[in-house]
């Protein structure tokens, strides 16, 4: 299976990590504020120029609804007195027409509503009786009127703002009325349409209704707004501002006014993505000019980094290597130039010393059984092959302590444990300094003997086997054991063969009654698998 080896991530990296992470985090941090604040501070300065031109041109046509109203109260005054002299009534309504913007036409009718004079004159409605919305509204309520939009006689969508005509006895005698047309140019194109600009601001006026009386785009002329915040507030007499999206889906800033006279609401807004395009626009700009000083800052941090990290990554390298020969050399010659990577040179030059030290400890303990102090299996097979390679003979006693499973049953493992202490204390007490004596297994034990005739080997495994029989071990008393002896290479030409040999012979001695000593027979093979009872 293939090793996927990852990169390594070391304290340079991670210094210029961090630096970057920080540096683009404080600068994110500021960029967003700043934009925030800027941003938040457009949108409202935005809001309120759109609040204030909406209530300026709101008390514009206020102002405008006031001066024609007065414009035909006076024409009303000056004709009641000649009433119904065509030729005066003619005369008014064409001055009335002509001497300003105000109106797209004029009409005089009687208290009946016929149509007695227009201007100007196109002959189609002298005489006829108007029955649209505005005429009957006039004719009933008989005062100043600003009417709601309606489909005029002539099929055009108008307002008429009308006066009453009295006789000096109060007798009523008709109307006169201006009219807007509000699909052609009248004034309040004037008035609203200059605020029309490229950067998407516009203006509109609506009526109780909710339909459009003027809109930049003449196709919505007379349409009805559906859903729209700003509409709803206008109409109930609010000033203000909003964001809000309109009836098309387009995020506005409007600004909002009402026009009492007439019970119109003025509307001035722009979309909020053209507001705030200057801002993203000028964002942009800051990122691009700052972009070659955040790398120039990165290289400095890049330089810094490997600066400051070099003497711990040399530090580091070094702890890696700190069991070869020249390890503490190469240290001393590392530049710790502060003092950190100082502090850290001279624990590493005390823990070299250290861990040599501890490296012939651990050597030691990885061979040897923690219980006794005796080699372990791992001591035995360095032992083996230490003699092995100098060819130098051996005899090999296998030995083990009889009925210990009796012990550990009847009085525990801890006693079983002080047995077996005490059984590598007499092994100790039988053996030279030269022999090699092993912890095999649980109750099971080896000794090696360099250079031992089997006679001889035979007088130390009698000489323990005597010692254990009559050394009295508290709470437990008296112990035995069984031993089997064999001879490298007596007894056969390889080690592990010998070691059989030994094991055969003290199964021998267990089968035999136990408590006694047996020698292997060179020509004797045991199954490989063979071991001694309890």
């Amino acid at each position: 299976m293939q090793t996927t080896h990852l990169p390594r991530l070391d304290l340079r990296r991670l210094i210029i990590l961090l630096a970057m992470l920080s540096g683009l985090i404080i600068l994110g941090i500021s960029f967003y504020a700043s934009y925030k604040v800027q941003r938040d501070s457009l949108i409202g300065s935005t809001l309120a120029a759109n609040r204030a031109y909406a209530s300026k041109l709101a008390d514009g046509t206020e102002g405008f609804f006031r001066t024609a109203q007065q414009q035909l109260a006076v024409s009303a005054e000056s004709i009641a007195a000649r009433f119904p002299d065509i030729n005066v009534l003619n005369a008014e309504a064409r001055r009335l027409q002509r001497q300003t913007d105000s109106f797209n036409a004029v009409v005089i009718t009687s208290a009946q509503g016929v149509v007695m004079s227009t201007a100007p004159d196109t002959g189609l409605l002298v005489g006829r009786k108007l029955d649209s919305p505005g005429a009957r509204q006039a004719l009933a309520e008989r005062k100043p009127l600003i009417s709601s939009p309606y489909i005029s006689a002539l099929g055009t969508l108008v307002v008429l703002i009308s006066q009453p005509i009295v006789a000096d006895d109060g007798t009523y005698l008709g109307y006169i009325g201006g009219v807007i047309y509000l699909r052609e140019r009248n004034i309040l194109h004037s008035m609203l349409g200059e605020h029309f600009y490229q950067d998407g601001s516009y203006l509109y006026a609506v009526d109780q209704s909710r339909r459009l009386l003027y809109h930049p785009k003449p196709k919505r002329l007379g349409t009805v707004v559906a859903e729209n915040e700003v509409i709803d507030r206008v109409l109930l007499g609010e000033s203000g501002s909003l964001r809000v999206v309109n009836s098309q889906g387009v995020d506005m800033l409007a600004g909002y006014a009402a026009s009492p006279a007439a019970g119109w609401g003025i509307v001035a807004q722009r979309p909020t993505a053209d507001t705030l395009q200057p801002l993203d626009n000028l964002m942009l700009k800051v990122v691009r000019q700052t972009a070659p000083l955040a790398l120039l800052t990165l290289l400095c941090i890049w330089g810094l980094a490997t600066l400051i990290t070099r003497p711990l990554s040399q530090l580091a390298q070094r702890a890696s290597e700190m069991d070869a020969p020249n390890s503490a050399e190469r240290i001393q010659r590392i530049r710790s130039w502060y003092f950190e990577a100082a502090q850290l040179k001279r624990a590493l030059q005390l823990g070299i010393n250290l861990l040599h030290q501890r490296i012939g400890k651990l050597n030691l303990d990885a061979q040897t059984d923690p219980l006794t102090g005796l080699y372990n299996r791992r001591g035995l097979t360095l032992a083996l092959e230490m003699l092995g390679s100098e060819g130098r003979s051996f005899a090999v006693i296998a030995l083990d302590i009889d009925h210990f499973k009796r012990i550990n049953d009847t009085h525990g493992h801890d006693i079983g444990d002080t047995v077996i202490r005490q059984m590598a204390g007499l092994m100790r007490t039988c053996s030279r300094d030269a022999d090699i004596l092993c912890r095999s297994g649980g109750e099971e034990f080896l000794m090696l003997l360099p250079n031992t005739t089997l006679d001889a080997a035979h007088l130390v495994a009698e000489r323990l086997r005597t010692g254990v029989e009559l050394e009295q071990i508290p709470v437990v008393g008296h112990i035995t054991v069984s031993l089997g002896i064999a001879v490298w290479p007596l007894h056969a030409s390889a080690i592990e063969r010998v070691l059989k040999l030994a094991d055969a012979a003290l199964y021998r001695a267990k089968q035999q009654g136990r408590n006694r000593s047996e020698i292997a027979e060179p020509d004797q093979c045991s199954p490989a698998d063979l071991k001694p009872g309890a």
